[in-house]
């Protein structure tokens, strides 16, 4: 951090601290919209070491997160989401790389034509301009979120919960490391240093002009008072209620494969399924075998009647089950007739997240994916791959649910906008 950031912090006023970050990502932005393609992959690169060199330093500012967040006895899932190891800081740093190695996209000619009158139009990706990251627990989104705006040329300001207060701020100085070692502008990612909850309504009010978009990455709380409160465009999903759908031909091994995975992977992340639906042609069959294996996993079953029969440790389900995320080790499972009316349930309850289809009739899976209206739709596939990692984009910023500018998991080219460039030979309109 500069020095005269270090002193406005010091004073104690987040207004003040906001809107010199807010200064300098403006300023870093404009050098960094104009950055040599080769000077940003060469300092992701630099980054991604950077993060494996800090492995330890990143391990032990974990820890000390991970303590507090015991003392505080925070969920298990709630855990596992800023819990970090050798593993994933790799992990991290190999998403990193993966961003550096993805074509620059600003400058790229989307479209092209020319009109009678002789002038020649392209259409051009732009860089967004500066970007605000509202996250919680998981201290990833810090490396994936810088990674991805440098990439796209844009400079981020990121603001970490406070659980993670340590951990993002490690790998934050791993990412200016990578910045500097290029000489490309280290206020390109800043990181905000305070926990004081006020720097939030600083950063929604769009810090006078200098934020262009916000993405909110946590729970509904967070997202929603974002959504509530941003004076600036925001990419946001409110919750992950995400379905797999057992239709009445699908395989029963890979039903369980998928449904297990998809639920029990990591029940903690927007990606993991919320409700089984269950084809009642299928529930003689399929339903018993799938409800028992969750439980035997550690996961808390809410059904309806024919899901209860089926099983007595079946929990009975209420109308608000049908519409909650729970981010942990509980699954709410339905027996529904045929496929237009598991759309209609997902229609009804879901959140157009992550939906799947579990199925080996293919107009069956054909119809799901053209008429559940979700950022992703997927058949015979778990619902954890709701990732910008696993769409090859290296990581996401966030997944995004509504219908304008960004949809699914944001990545690279979905952090820029588009310019018209015009070429005349002295064209004048009559």
């Amino acid at each position: 951090m500069s020095a005269k950031l270090e002193k406005v912090e010091a004073n104690g006023d987040v207004a003040a601290l906001m809107r010199e970050m807010g200064r300098r990502a403006r300023a870093a932005e404009r050098r960094l919209a104009l950055a040599d393609p080769a000077k940003k992959t060469a300092a992701l690169r630099a980054a991604a070491q950077a993060i494996r060199d800090s492995a330890s330093a990143i391990l032990q500012a974990n820890a000390e997160d991970l303590a507090s967040a015991d003392k505080e006895k925070l969920t298990p899932a709630f855990r596992d989401r800023l819990s970090l190891d050798a593993k994933r800081v790799e992990a991290m740093a190999e998403g990193v790389d993966v961003v550096a190695a993805l074509p620059d996209p600003v400058g790229t000619v989307i479209a092209s034509w020319e009109r009678p009158n002789g002038l020649k139009i392209e259409r051009v990706r732009t860089p967004l301009g500066v970007i605000a990251v509202i996250y919680e627990s998981r201290p990833n989104v810090t490396a994936d979120a810088g990674a991805l705006c440098v990439k796209a040329g844009n400079a981020v300001i990121l603001r970490g919960g406070s659980e993670s207060f340590h951990s993002s701020r490690a790998i934050h100085r791993a990412l200016v490391k990578g910045l500097e070692s290029e000489g490309l502008p280290a206020d390109a990612i800043q990181l905000v240093p305070t926990r004081d909850r006020a720097a939030v309504g600083e950063l929604l009010s769009g810090l006078g002009g200098m934020i262009d978009v916000v993405v909110p990455r946590g729970g509904k709380a967070l997202v929603g008072r974002v959504e509530a409160e941003a004076r600036v465009p925001v990419f946001a999903h409110l919750e992950g209620i995400c379905h797999v759908y057992v239709h009445a031909p699908a395989d029963l091994d890979a039903a369980k494969k998928i449904v297990l995975n998809a639920k029990m992977r990591r029940p903690g992340v927007c990606g993991a399924a919320e409700t089984l639906l269950v084809d009642r042609a299928a529930a003689s069959t399929h339903l018993q075998p799938l409800v028992e294996m969750l439980i035997d996993a550690g996961c808390e079953i809410r059904g309806d009647e024919p899901t209860r029969a089926a099983d007595r440790r079946v929990v009975p389900a209420t109308e608000q089950d049908w519409s909650t995320e729970y981010l942990d080790a509980i699954l709410s499972v339905k027996v529904v007739d045929g496929v237009e009316a598991a759309i209609d349930h997902i229609e009804r309850y879901g959140t157009h997240h992550t939906d799947s289809i579990v199925t080996d009739d293919t107009a069956a899976a054909e119809k799901f994916l053209h008429e559940v209206d979700s950022a992703i739709v997927l058949h015979n596939a778990s619902t954890q791959f709701a990732d910008g990692g696993e769409f090859g984009f290296g990581a996401e910023i966030g997944i995004a649910t509504g219908r304008l500018h960004a949809r699914g998991p944001v990545g690279v080219e979905q952090l820029t906008s588009f310019k018209y460039r015009v070429r005349g030979s002295g064209q004048i309109r009559p």
